[in-house]
């Protein structure tokens, strides 16, 4: 929004030349980043007062860990704090033609509506099991689904007037020669590719949106547990949305070139800028717990801005403890049936899933699983970026 309105004051009054400087990526970036920050800072308290008010506290279920229970009735729901700050900070900066950030911004408001539905169930109605299962997967779906069709068209497209001439040529010929840049593409190779298809690409998109989106709610478990790791993954991606947006970068790494996924660097500068805002007050102690409607528009996020880089595997490696901590929960839940089945009797893995909750059986501190969790999600990280150059 404010990039038109320079552009809008340059053409009333060419003196204003320096205002030129609001088109640089990087600076809208870090201004995303602080106006982000603020907004979070600044409304922090007054949404947790709020939440507090309308008795919007967290339940903790009674076989939870008992050193859980303390925190009970803290707010939750905190997550609108984090899509407010996010969403206008991106409006803000970004530019307003640019169809990928508005992708984002459609995957992470809808999985961010299914939450607060969920999460508002649960806290407000007393309804323990909130939105239910299938329910909650169709509209996942149905938004994942929605989000892969256009974005198969839209990587594929270099303009966003092509997207719609490329979507009628599938119409009509029913098939269509996608480009390397829309196959499945492994780090540490250089320019390998393999073709995936329309269909291909809507199934693998649909499942690491998804799959993001709840291994993401699965860590938000302990405080400030899931916000951090969700920050430093975004801004690595946002690392490579400005590789991948640059045609003189992506070229000298060898990445695909995909034109105006670098603005997508403005979305990721404004969710580590409102990720750090919430950790102010999700630190442990918690204040407040973002709850179904940040973690799952936050996973959404991050699996949305993965497709559209092409670096599904780098955010496997790089969100390491999100698919440990989904792991854990399908093993559990697996080997329990399936021994129930054959024993007479359910037998468990671990002492409790998710992860993180295994560890604290183990006499891990709270603050030690978190901050041990942040430190193999720094790694990660690193090793990710990693790829941009070994190849």
């Amino acid at each position: 929004m404010l990039l038109s309105l320079t552009q809008w004051l340059q053409t009333l009054y060419p003196e204003l030349g320096f205002l030129r400087v609001f088109q640089y990526l990087t600076l809208r970036a870090v201004l995303a980043a602080v106006t982000a920050l603020f907004i979070g800072l600044i409304a922090g308290p007054r949404v947790i007062r709020r939440l507090t008010a309308l008795k919007i506290g967290q339940p903790v279920r009674e076989y939870a860990m008992q050193t859980h229970l303390v925190k009970s009735g803290t707010p939750t729901m905190g997550g609108v704090l984090i899509l407010l700050a996010i969403a206008v900070s991106t409006l803000l900066w970004f530019d307003l033609g640019n169809r990928f950030v508005w992708a984002v911004l459609f995957v992470t408001l809808g999985f961010g509506a299914i939450g607060w539905v969920d999460d508002w169930r649960k806290v407000v109605r007393k309804d323990p099991e909130g939105m239910r299962s299938r329910e909650k997967y169709f509209w996942q779906s149905l938004i994942g689904i929605v989000a892969a069709f256009y974005l198969v068209f839209a990587i594929s497209a270099d303009s966003s007037q092509s997207v719609w001439e490329l979507l009628m040529t599938w119409v009509r010929a029913g098939e269509v020669t996608l480009p390397p840049k829309a196959g499945l593409l492994l780090p540490f190779f250089k320019q390998v590719s393999y073709p995936l298809g329309v269909v291909g690409f809507v199934v693998l998109s649909y499942l690491v949106i998804v799959g993001a989106s709840n291994a993401v709610n699965l860590t938000d478990g302990l405080d400030g547990l899931a916000i951090m790791p969700v920050v430093m993954v975004g801004s690595a991606l946002g690392v490579f949305a400005y590789v991948s947006g640059s045609i003189f970068y992506s070229k000298y790494l060898l990445f695909p070139y995909i034109p105006g996924s670098g603005e997508l660097l403005i979305f990721c500068a404004a969710m580590a800028g409102a990720g750090l805002a919430f950790l102010w007050f999700n630190a442990h102690p918690a204040q407040v717990f973002m709850g179904d409607v940040g973690a799952l528009a936050l996973g959404g996020a991050l699996g949305t801005i993965a497709v559209i880089v092409r670096q599904e595997i780098v955010l496997a490696i790089m969100g390491g403890i999100f698919v440990a901590e989904a792991v854990s929960v399908m093993l559990q839940v697996s080997y329990f049936k399936y021994t129930k089945r054959k024993y007479g009797e359910g037998r468990r893995l671990l002492k409790m899933a998710p992860l993180h909750h295994h560890f604290e059986k183990n006499g891990w501190k709270e603050t030690q699983v978190v901050v041990r969790f942040w430190i193999i999600t720094m790694l990660l990280c690193l090793a990710g970026l990693a790829t941009l150059k070994l190849r």
